[in-house]
C-alpha cells in the first residue's frame, strides 16, 4: 500500500468511539494507521471512570495530556500526569485506571488486530 500524503489532523475534527467492551470507560479517536500505509498507529483516547484489564498486543507509548493515568502491571503501578509518558512493550498484562483523562497514544504494529484476529 502506498503511504498517504503528509497532513494535519485537526483536534476539532476528532471523533471519539467506544473501544471494545469497555464502552464509555475507553473511547478512542483514531488518527493514523494502516489506512495510511503505516506500520505506526496513533490517536487520542479518553478514559472515564476506567478500570479494565488488557494484554498489550503492540508496543505502546501513552502521553497523558489531561488528568492522571495509572497502569498496573504484574510487578508495579505506573502513574503519569500531564506531559508524562508510559512505555508498554508488547505482551505486557495491565490494568488501565483513570477517573477522567485525555491521552495521545502511539502503537506499533498498527495492524495488530488483523494480525491477531482481534476486533480493534
Amino acid at each position: 500500500m502506498k503511504p498517504s500524503q503528509p497532513r494535519v489532523m485537526e483536534w476539532t475534527k476528532s471523533t471519539f468511539q467506544p473501544r471494545f467492551e469497555h464502552g464509555d470507560q475507553a473511547q478512542a479517536a483514531h488518527l493514523y494507521g494502516t489506512d495510511d500505509g503505516s506500520k505506526l498507529g496513533a490517536g487520542f483516547g479518553r478514559l472515564t471512570n476506567a478500570s479494565f484489564e488488557w494484554t498489550v498486543q503492540y508496543d505502546e507509548i501513552i502521553l497523558v495530556l489531561e488528568g492522571q493515568v495509572s497502569v498496573k502491571t504484574e510487578t508495579e503501578t505506573l502513574t503519569a500526569g500531564p506531559k508524562d509518558t508510559i512505555w508498554l512493550p508488547a505482551g505486557t498484562r495491565v490494568i488501565y485506571q483513570a477517573q477522567n483523562a485525555l491521552i495521545f497514544y502511539a502503537i506499533q504494529p498498527a495492524d495488530w488486530a488483523q494480525t491477531n484476529g482481534e476486533q480493534g
